[in-house]
């Protein structure tokens, strides 16, 4: 027994981590997101049966996410910046207001209940889906993206709201950029650079946050020191990375290939069916 589990269990695991490491991988260059909107969800599960409590087990979730995000985001951002997708006049609007977000959102998962998590997850991948996969030319806030301070405030909505869905600025950026008239394609593009900006300090906010959860469960190995550092799972980011770095630049090569329809579809649908998880699991408590 190691963890709590069996042999068998801990291989079945860590298949399965590997596996959604391809498919986070690939979805990170497809949809520029950095593949947390589909780690949380199965980190979720895997942590569950690892039978770390649910009081902490969402915020680790986030927080292995984030880490998890840093070698693919770069990854995936890399070969987005290849092909000139990349709005850098946003990024250079926005790097500070988000660096302010997810110094504030690595504050509050500190204290925060683990509902909230949950919460803001399916509120916005919720909201995302919907202006996706409905989505109607008059369904806009503007022409272009806004100057002076409202396109701050979205900046720090966007830093804070991401580091607590762990999901690297892709779900709320991709959202604002289409509502403003922009190209799925760059926004898709622009998101991947802002998965870089956010999960180095998300990462690192939520291994400070995590910090007292060892102590607060010393019989939970999965939250103890070598297995984990605050509340990033150091066996889950492990063996994620290696496959999400191989298979992230297919998924841009995939992106590029899409139409603008088919991909707006495809990532509606996909924010629907994970922010559905969620709702269930608020429903049912655990």
């Amino acid at each position: 027994m190691i963890a709590g589990l069996d042999i068998k269990e801990l291989v079945e695991l860590a298949l399965l981590l590997i596996a959604v490491g391809a498919l986070s991988g690939f979805l990170a260059g497809v949809f520029g997101i950095g593949g947390g909107a589909i780690l949380v969800p199965v980190f979720y599960e895997c942590f569950r049966i690892a039978g770390v409590p649910l009081e902490v087990r969402m915020p680790l979730c986030v927080g292995t996410s984030l880490a998890v995000i840093i070698p693919t985001s770069i990854r995936s951002f890399q070969a987005h910046y290849k092909r000139g997708a990349v709005d850098l006049g946003v990024l250079r609007v926005w790097w500070i207001p988000i660096l302010i977000g997810v110094v504030t959102g690595s504050v509050v998962a500190r204290y925060a209940p683990e509902r909230l998590f949950k919460i803001v997850f399916v509120c916005v991948a919720w909201s995302a889906a919907v202006r996706l996969i409905f989505a109607r030319e008059t369904w806009k806030l503007g022409d272009d993206l806004p100057k002076g301070p409202l396109m701050r405030v979205y900046g720090f909505c966007v830093g804070i709201l991401s580091t607590l869905m762990g999901i690297g600025g892709g779900l709320f950026s991709n959202l604002l950029m289409t509502f403003y008239g922009r190209p799925i394609h760059q926004a898709v593009a622009t998101s991947s650079a802002l998965a870089v900006l956010i999960s180095i300090p998300g990462a690192l906010g939520y291994i400070y946050a995590g910090w007292p959860a060892a102590a607060t469960y010393p019989s939970v190995a999965a939250l103890q020191v070598p297995f984990a550092l605050g509340y990033v799972s150091l066996i889950g980011a492990v063996l994620v990375m290696p496959m999400s770095l191989v298979t992230a630049p297919l998924g841009v090569r995939a992106a590029h290939a899409m139409s603008k329809r088919t991909l707006e579809v495809a990532f509606g649908c996909y924010l629907f069916i994970v922010g559905s998880r969620f709702v269930m699991s608020l429903v049912g408590g655990q």
